[in-house]
């Protein structure tokens, strides 16, 4: 079978992961102005997000990357993928990205950043799950909630779920390096794209991968680190902007 070019005139296909505790509800706003702008976004729970999981101890980071796959993967013949990953999905992102690099057109990280060969979240976590509750208390103080109503506080404890321990703890094995060539915005938010250009340099290791992808561009969205959540239309109408751009080839 005769592979299909990309047809100019469709816009591209836009998948949305979540970082933890969430499954695609969380995009909810984000994918109503998606929609008012024409784009047919589809939106992810990772394997292990579901509310009523009946063993996130078995889930692995291997079944995160699938799913990613497969999203790319059912994109309508003739287009090609705009893949956003939000906070810690830029794991198995980067890892669907470096095995689907022909299929993607451009990656939004959403304040997050590509990941380098190795990388695991944590390497010391432990047990079967990681609750939201185990990081509350400090993303309060850390600014990280910043632009959150407190009703939005309140439905992202009463629906987060805890996450798979093992997408923590695994590392990401990356083979492709056609993958740092792939266009990709970088939406700082909690920290301006000054602070995450200096922590990368300065080593951090969730960053490293700034320092290895050659078609990056970084830009600020100041606010929290869910602006899904407190600026829906300014993050939809840059990834709008990313899908067609990606269209025209810009």
């Amino acid at each position: 079978m005769s592979e299909i070019p990309p047809d100019p005139t469709m816009p591209s296909h836009v998948v949305l992961v979540p970082g933890f505790w969430l499954g695609a509800w969380a995009w909810d706003d984000v994918v109503h102005h998606l929609r008012e702008q024409g784009l047919d976004p589809v939106a992810l729970t990772l394997p292990g997000l579901e509310t009523d999981h009946p063993d996130r101890g078995a889930v692995t980071l291997e079944d995160h990357v699938r799913a990613v796959e497969e999203a790319i993967a059912a994109a309508p013949p003739g287009t090609r993928t705009v893949l956003v990953a939000h906070s810690g999905a830029a794991v198995p992102a980067t890892a669907a990205l470096d095995r689907l690099v022909d299929e993607v057109a451009h990656v939004v990280w959403v304040d997050t950043a590509p990941v380098v060969d190795g990388y695991a979240m944590d390497p010391a976590a432990e047990g079967s799950e990681h609750p939201l509750s185990a990081q509350w208390d400090d993303e309060l103080e850390q600014g990280s909630m910043r632009g959150l109503s407190e009703e939005q506080l309140a439905t992202f404890r009463d629906r987060a779920v805890p996450q798979p321990a093992a997408t923590l703890r695994e590392q990401v094995s990356l083979h492709d390096d056609r993958r740092l060539d792939v266009p990709g915005t970088v939406v700082c938010t909690a920290f301006t794209s000054a602070d995450y250009r200096s922590y990368a340099e300065q080593g951090a290791p969730f960053l490293a991968g700034l320092l290895e992808h050659r078609a990056l561009r970084l830009v600020d969205l100041p606010t929290g680190h869910w602006p899904m959540w407190s600026e829906p239309q300014q993050l939809a109408d840059l990834i709008t902007a990313r899908a067609l751009g990606a269209v025209a080839g810009a």
